[in-house]
Order: structure tokens, then sequence, then C-alpha cells
């Protein structure tokens, strides 16, 4: 199983998964333009693509759709909820072949098999997934406010965690671009994780079958990779095997080998 992250940030989020013959998008939030760039440059062929799976609505997620889905030509999964919302913000979005899941449900793709499961965010329908091909098995999780039960649940014994570390607690409150009304929504319970709860996510459901933590949607100015990276590290101390990384805007990350070893 490969993944490969376009880009993922607070301005766009996109990233490829491909295993045993079968390649989805996770998201469709960079402009086209610099999809298909960046598609061509890790060797990958829009008609590769055999699905586009969306987390949500929000534009950092959804709003390369428009542009992507006449040269993909493939289906598009969603709830419900998430395809009405996704239809009504550009026309040119009813025309692609909705493919409609509910959350909590399992459906396959090619070779991989996918659950679905509620995130809390401030969407019409969130959700998470986790993917499962052969002996690989990946977690996204890439907006949420907090960590319940069921994201646990969901997440705990994968080889490798896709998930949201957007801030750090100090720098969103030194930040003087952000009102006070936009701080109190990140850090909301339907807002965005910060590294520390990001760090607490990966502990609570780090397993040793977890291979790569891979760190996601990082703000561009209320957060840095490297702090990112040494917060999870710290917290995953008993798990020192596995490799944390973190994913940026600007440039492609490709995560290789994350399959337990047989």
């Amino acid at each position: 199983m490969e993944l490969f992250v376009l880009g993922s940030g607070s301005s766009g989020n996109t990233a490829i998964l491909r295993a045993a013959g079968t390649t989805v998008m996770i998201d469709a939030g960079l402009g086209s333009r610099k999809t298909l760039a960046r598609l061509d440059a890790a060797g990958i062929a829009p008609g590769d693509i055999a699905a586009i799976l969306l987390t949500h609505e929000h534009g950092d997620h959804a709003r390369g759709l428009p542009a992507l889905i006449g040269k993909m030509q493939c289906p598009v999964y969603a709830t419900r909820l998430t395809a009405e919302e996704v239809r009504s913000q550009d026309p040119r979005n009813e025309s692609a072949a909705w493919r409609i899941f509910s959350s909590g449900s399992t459906f396959s793709v090619g070779a991989f098999e996918i659950t679905a499961f509620s995130v809390p965010h401030d969407a019409a329908d969130p959700v998470g997934f986790t993917i499962r091909a052969a002996e690989a098995s990946l977690a996204v999780l890439t907006d949420l406010g907090h960590v319940n039960h069921s994201v646990i649940h969901h997440v705990t014994g994968v080889n490798c965690l896709f998930i949201e570390a957007n801030h750090d607690e100090d720098l969103l409150q030194r930040d003087t671009k952000r009102p006070l009304s936009i701080k109190q929504r990140i850090r909301s319970p339907h807002g965005h994780l910060s590294n520390t709860s990001a760090a607490e996510l990966a502990a609570r459901s780090a397993t040793d079958a977890l291979r790569r933590v891979v760190l996601g949607h990082l703000s561009r100015d209320c957060n840095e990779p490297e702090l990112a990276v040494s917060v999870v590290r710290a917290a995953l101390a008993a798990f020192a095997d596995v490799e944390v990384l973190a994913a940026r805007e600007d440039e492609t990350l490709f995560v290789r080998g994350f399959a337990l070893a047989v």
C-alpha cells in the first residue's frame, strides 16, 4: 500500500492511496491544475483513479472537484448530505457519478474495503475512513474537533494513521491574524485537533501493528511541521519503531511500505 499526500493544509487537501492495482483519491481540495501536476510528478495518470472519496464538503476538501470529474471520469463517493452540499456549491458537480454511502457503512472499491465513520466537525455529515487491502490498513482523519470513543474504535490496529494536527495551542493563542471568534471555532469540539490532541489520539490507538503516523492539515501560521512531529513522537515513546511524518501544502509526501512484514 502506498500513500501520496499531494498536499495537506488549511488551503487544500488531497491524497492518493494505491494498493493491489486499485488507486483512489481522498478529497479534492487542491486546485485542478495543481492536482494534475502533482499526479503527473508522482507518475499517476488521471485515468488510474478508480474513485474519489470525500470526507466532507468544505472547500479545502472539495473545491477541485468540478474540474476533475470530467478528466478522471470516476465515481465520487460521499454521504447524502455531503453530496447535496457539494452539488449546491457548483452546478458542474451535478454531472459527477455519485455513489452515496451512509456513515457506519462498509463498501468496496476495487481491492479496497472502506469503512466510513462519523467524526465531530462543523460540516453537514463529516466522516473518517479506515481502508484495508490485503495485508495493509490505513485510517484517514482529516478534520475533527475532538476524539471520541467511536473514533478510537475505528482507527485502533491500523498500520498507518493519517490524522489532523492543525495547530499548536500557544501559537494559535498568540496569532494576530485570526479574530477571537475564529480561534474559538478552531478550538471548539467541532473544530480542529491541536498537536496535543493528535498525539493523544495516536497514543490511545497505537498497537504493535502501527508503522507510520502522517500528520496533515497543519496551519501555515499556527503550527510548524517539526513541532507537530516532536509532540506526536513523544507521545509514542512506547512505540519507538513508528515513523512520524508531517505532510505540507506545497509538496507531495510519499509514504510507502507500512504493511506488516510477513
